[in-house]
């Protein structure tokens, strides 16, 4: 198992709980965003830097996920291609993408685009609260745990 990490819109807070779990499972985290990416020096930490672009980081994940691998991304069309080649996918809030939620998912955020493009505001997302940083550690350790029994 492998971490991807759609790093360009990830909170830096979200960064540095992963950069720690990385660290404790010795699991592989890869950032892929295409600016240069500050992040701290480790086996297990490494960054790919791709062309600006309208979904060239995306694309790149899509590219290199396997099955099994873990995908970090509030991007739902992403989700949707990384569970369509068997990898997992988790929000920066902590909700997991499933094949089960995907397909609503998709209809909402399709849905919340045409209010936008019709001219209706509909506000972004609230900023990123304690809770939502604790429900992302929580699910972060639930799915480590399962996948490589790692240890706290």
């Amino acid at each position: 198992m492998k971490i991807w990490v759609d790093a360009d819109a990830c909170p830096v807070v979200i960064k540095e709980v992963l950069y720690r779990a990385a660290e404790r499972c010795q699991i592989m985290l890869t950032l892929v965003a295409n600016q240069p990416l500050r992040v701290p020096k480790s086996a297990f930490i490494h960054t790919v830097q791709v062309m600006q672009g309208f979904d060239v980081a995306d694309n790149e994940i899509v590219a290199r996920v396997a099955a099994d691998d873990l995908v970090i991304t509030s991007d739902i069309p992403l989700a949707a291609d990384v569970l369509a080649k068997g990898a997992k996918a988790l929000s920066p809030r902590g909700d997991a993408f499933t094949p089960d939620n995907i397909r609503a998912r998709l209809t909402m955020r399709d849905f919340m685009d045409t209010l936008r493009a019709s001219g209706i505001e509909s506000g972004g997302p609230a900023a990123l609260s304690q809770a939502d940083r604790q429900a992302f550690a929580n699910a972060l350790d639930r799915l480590l745990v399962q996948q490589l029994r790692c240890q706290r």
